[in-house]
C-alpha cells in the first residue's frame, strides 16, 4: 500500500483477537472493492501459491509429472498392485482346489483307499500305490495320508464338497477379475473409498468455483491514457483528458515535476486494457499490461521502472509497442516488430517471438557494440520504413526489403550514416495511400510537415534525401513523426515544459525546407520528446502558466515565424 502497487486503501486495521485473525481494510470512496481484494490476492500473502517439483521414478527412470500424468501412474500402478494380488490369490486358491480334489476321490472310493494303506508297507508305498490306482498327483496322495479318520464322517464329507464348491467360484470370480479391466477399475475406485471412510478426514480449507472471480481487467475503464518516462527512468500513467491543446507557438504547461538532471524523455499513448511491449537501450524486451503502470498526475514524478520490470541498472526502457491480444495465434503470426538503432541498423521479427516474454525479459536483439536501441514498431509486412538521422537526411524503403529474422540476429543496415556525431533519430512505419504526412522537429523547436509523396522508394542502406534544412537557428533533427490532421503532437523540453498542438494548424510544406516555430523555448532549453497523441473534441485555454499569460503563447502563433526556402533539391 505505502509503494503505491495496491491503490484505493485509505486505512488498515488489525482486529484480531483470541477468537481468530481480522484484519480490516477502509477503502476510498471511488475505489472498486473487487479490483482491490484481487490485488491483495496478488501482492499480499492474503492468497499464497507454491511451485512443486514433481519428480518420481517411472519404470527406474526419474521423471518430472504433471498431475495428469501423476494420476495415471498411480492408476496404473493400482492396477498392477491388482492384478498381482488376484493372481496370488488364484494360484492359492487352484492349489486348494487340487486338493480338495483328492480328498474327494478318496472319499468317494473310501474302502478301497483304506485297504490299499493298510496293506502298504511303508508311507512311500502307499502314496505311490494312491497315485498309480486312482490317477492322483503327489501332492493329492499326501494331503490324504495326512487327513485325519474325522475327515470320513458323513458332516466333514459335505464341508469338503461346500469348500470345492465355493472355490471354485472364487476361482472364476478371479479369473474373470485379469480378464476385464473394468472389474479392476471398480475395485480400485471401492478400495480408494474404503481408505477415505476410514482415515479421511474434514477438509480444513474450502474449495471454491473459479468462475466466479472478478477479473482486475474487467473493473479498470478502457480509456486513454498518456504513458511519460523520464530520462532517469521514472514512469507514470496519467489519463489523456488532463492534457489541454493550445496554439502553435504557445510556452506550454508544465507537464511533470523532474528530479535534479533529469527530463521528460519518452511520451506513449495508450488504453488501459492493452498489452505493452517495452524495448530497452540494450535489446531486452519486457511485458506488461498498461493498468498494471501505477497512476500518476500530471504534476506527479512517477515511479522508477526498475520497481516495476527486471531492468538493469544500466539499462532503460526507449520503446514501446501495444498489442490487442498477445493470445491471438493469427494475429502474432502476420505481425511483425521492426526495430532500429542509432547506427541504422534495422531487424524484422515476427510478433508471436514476442509473445511469451519471461519476468527477466527476453533478448529483441542483439545489439553491435558502440550502438544502442532507439526504435521498435508494429508492422504487417506490407509497409515501407522510413528513417532520418540528426544531420536531416531520410529514407524510405519498403518494408519486403528486410527479411524476417529470430530474436538473436542483430539485423541487417538500413541507412548510411555519415559522421561520427550523426545518429537516427527516428523511424516511422508508412504506406502511401494512409494519408500520412511527414513531421520532423528540430532541437531548437522548429518543425515541418511535409507530404510523404516527396520522398520516393529507394533500397535500403543508401544516405537518403534531405528532409530539413538544419542550420545554428534550427538546430538538428530530433523527432520523426508519421502524422496526419486527426492528430496532435505533445512537445516536452528538457526543462519539463510541455505543449500540445493540433496537426491541423501545421500546413504541408516542401521537404527541403526550414519549417516553423512549433514551441518558444527558455534560454538554455531544448527539446526533449516528440509524440503524436489523438486530437481533442474540445479546444481549451490555458489561463496561465508559471507566471506567463496566455496572451503570450496566441501572440507568437498569431504571427509565426516562417522560414520556408523554396529548394526541394534531394541529396
Amino acid at each position: 500500500v505505502n509503494d503505491k502497487k495496491i491503490e484505493g486503501i485509505s486505512d488498515i486495521r488489525d482486529e484480531s483477537d483470541r477468537k481468530g485473525m481480522r484484519i480490516v481494510y477502509v477503502l476510498k470512496r471511488d475505489a472498486v472493492p473487487n479490483v482491490v481484494l484481487n490485488k491483495l490476492f496478488k501482492y499480499t500473502q492474503l492468497q499464497s501459491s507454491f511451485s512443486v517439483n514433481n519428480i518420481a521414478l517411472v519404470n527406474g527412470r526419474p521423471e518430472l509429472l504433471n498431475l495428469k500424468d501423476m494420476i495415471k501412474h498411480f492408476v496404473d500402478h493400482r492396477h498392477e498392485v491388482v492384478v498381482r494380488r488376484t493372481e496370488y490369490e488364484l494360484r492359492q486358491a487352484e492349489k486348494r482346489a487340487h486338493v480338495l480334489e483328492g480328498l474327494l476321490i478318496a472319499i468317494d472310493n473310501l474302502d478301497a483307499v483304506i485297504k490299499l494303506i493298510r496293506g502298504s508297507a511303508t508311507p512311500e508305498e502307499a502314496r505311490n500305490g494312491l497315485m498309480s490306482e486312482f490317477k492322483l498327483s503327489e501332492i493329492q496322495a499326501k494331503a490324504i495320508l495326512d487327513m485325519r479318520l474325522q475327515k470320513l464322517t458323513g458332516l466333514e464329507r459335505d464341508k469338503i464338497k461346500a469348500e470345492y464348491e465355493e472355490l471354485m467360484k472364487t476361482i472364476e470370480y478371479l479369473k474373470s477379475i485379469l480378464s476385464d479391466k473394468a472389474k479392476r477399475m471398480e475395485i480400485i475406485k471401492d478400495e480408494l473409498i474404503e481408505m477415505k471412510d476410514k482415515y479421511g478426514d474434514d477438509r480444513r480449507t474450502d474449495i471454491e468455483f473459479a468462475g466466479g472471480d472478478v477479473s482486475i481487467e474487467d473493473m479498470i475503464p478502457d480509456t486513454e491514457v498518456v504513458i511519460t518516462i523520464s530520462h532517469a527512468g521514472y514512469i507514470k500513467r496519467t489519463p489523456l483528458s488532463e492534457y489541454k491543446k493550445q496554439n502553435r507557438g504557445g510556452v506550454g504547461a508544465k507537464a511533470a515535476s523532474t528530479r535534479d538532471k533529469d527530463f521528460i524523455e519518452n511520451v506513449f499513448v495508450a488504453t488501459n486494457h492493452q498489452y505493452m511491449l517495452f524495448f530497452t537501450e540494450l535489446g531486452r524486451c519486457f511485458w506488461m499490461r498498461v493498468f498494471e503502470i501505477p497512476e500518476g498526475t500530471r504534476q506527479s514524478k512517477g515511479r522508477a521502472i526498475q520497481n516495476l520490470i527486471n531492468i538493469p541498472q544500466d539499462d532503460k526502457v526507449l520503446a514501446f509497442i501495444n498489442v490487442l491480444n498477445l493470445k491471438d495465434e493469427d494475429y502474432i503470426n502476420n505481425h511483425f516488430i521492426v526495430m532500429c538503432t542509432k547506427q541504422g541498423i534495422i531487424k524484422k521479427t515476427s510478433l508471436e517471438a514476442y509473445s511469451r516474454p519471461r519476468v527477466n525479459g527476453i533478448n529483441a536483439i542483439t545489439i553491435r557494440e558502440g550502438d544502442t536501441l532507439l526504435e521498435a514498431k508494429l508492422t504487417n509486412g506490407e509497409q515501407d520504413i522510413m528513417m532520418a538521422v540528426r544531420s536531416g537526411k531520410a529514407i524510405r524503403f519498403p518494408e519486403d526489403k528486410v527479411r524476417s529474422m529470430g530474436r538473436n540476429a542483430s539485423g541487417v543496415r538500413a541507412i548510411t550514416v555519415d559522421s561520427e556525431n550523426d545518429e537516427v533519430v527516428g523511424m516511422v512505419v508508412v504506406k502511401e495511400g494512409d494519408g500520412f504526412d511527414v513531421m520532423v522537429v528540430s532541437e531548437q523547436g522548429y518543425g515541418k510537415r511535409s507530404a510523404l509523396e516527396d520522398y520516393r522508394i529507394t533500397n535500403r542502406g543508401g544516405k537518403g534525401v534531405k528532409t530539413i534544412t538544419v542550420t545554428e537557428k534550427t538546430g538538428e533533427l530530433v523527432s520523426l513523426k508519421a502524422v496526419t490532421d486527426e492528430d496532435d503532437l505533445m512537445i516536452i523540453t528538457k526543462k519539463g515544459t510541455m505543449i500540445r498542438m493540433g496537426v491541423d494548424t501545421l500546413r504541408v510544406m516542401g521537404r527541403a525546407t526550414q519549417g516553423v516555430r512549433l514551441i518558444s523555448l527558455r534560454k538554455g532549453d531544448e527539446i526533449a520528446s516528440i509524440a503524436k497523441v489523438p486530437a481533442s473534441e474540445e479546444e481549451e485555454e490555458i489561463e496561465g502558466v508559471e507566471g506567463v499569460e496566455a496572451a503570450e503563447g496566441s501572440t507568437e502563433a498569431a504571427a509565426p515565424e516562417s522560414t520556408e526556402e523554396s529548394t526541394t533539391t534531394e541529396e
